[in-house]
């Protein structure tokens, strides 16, 4: 019998299930159905980047700009080096009419990675 997760009955292999199909649900445009099964995945792993990424991305997505802003403060809390992570806050920053914190983040996005999105988004110049 598969080991679970305290009283959740939630096992390994559910938990990357759950997470493979928040990437697809998130693909197919169902942000908050991606968010329903990354609950659960976090609930078991807090410590789990990689779905708290996906999930600051689903909330992105769901245009919940707040819990976005607080998954990507998380992610960047533990992978400060991530630009992606920066960048996507940025964005948050960005939609929220926060442009000095977007700015920010998009600079250090750049700096982190000099993908061309990044840096023109950086503005650099300004």
């Amino acid at each position: 019998m598969p080991e679970t997760s305290g009283s959740t009955g939630r096992t390994p292999e559910t938990d990357v299930i759950d997470f493979r199909a928040a990437e697809q649900l998130l693909a197919a445009r169902d942000p908050r159905g991606a968010v329903k099964l990354l609950d659960g995945v976090i609930g078991t792993h807090p410590e789990n980047t990689a779905a708290r990424l996906l999930r600051a991305r689903a909330f992105f997505a769901a245009a919940q700009l707040r819990p976005a802003e607080l998954e990507f403060t998380i992610v960047l809390e533990r992978e400060p080096d991530n630009a992606f992570a920066h960048f996507a806050l940025a964005r948050t920053y960005e939609r929220r009419g926060c442009p000095d914190q977007a700015r920010r983040h998009f600079r250090l996005a750049a700096a982190l990675d000099p993908n061309p999105e990044y840096l023109q988004q950086a503005r650099f110049d300004s």
